[in-house]
């Protein structure tokens, strides 16, 4: 059996310009990873990279909807997860964005420890994200780090 972690987030732009965040990996590099290999489009493998941790990792593209969802996979062989990001506009042009990742297995004996690594890592992201988007914010991501 599987589990999965929910996050969530209102940020007051329309899901055009947060899914252009997300895709661009020039946008990216503002607020979550330092650098990605190419724009997220689906079947493509990217390397997502921090520059901060001297660390990459590669994600393969599942699935794009314009302005409206991105899935994923990343994490290798024996930690593979799916994460599936969706956008859904509200009528007064704020977006809601949610993050489910699934894959963590049960059975594993750190199973607590990861999950709340990975939720605290999403809660992280997308706050970093919200204070790009709406606010022009750049040095979130690096001050947090610190």
């Amino acid at each position: 059996m599987n589990t999965e972690i929910i996050t969530k987030l209102k940020i007051r732009k329309p899901a055009k310009e947060v899914f252009e965040a997300l895709v661009n990996p020039e946008q990216m590099s503002n607020y979550w990873f330092s650098s990605g290999t190419s724009r997220v489009e689906e079947g493509k493998e990217i390397t997502w990279r921090y520059d901060e941790y001297n660390a990459e990792g590669i994600i393969t593209v599942l699935e794009v909807e314009e302005d409206k969802k991105i899935v994923f996979s990343w994490g290798g062989q024996d930690q593979e997860t799916v994460v599936t990001i969706t956008l859904t506009e509200m009528d007064n042009f704020e977006s809601i964005i949610e993050v489910n990742e699934s894959g963590l297995k049960e059975e594993d004996p750190e199973i607590v420890t990861k999950m709340i690594g990975q939720k605290e890592g999403w809660v992280y992201m997308l706050t970093c994200l919200k204070g790009y988007l709406e606010n022009d914010i750049t040095s979130l991501r690096a001050s947090l780090m610190h």
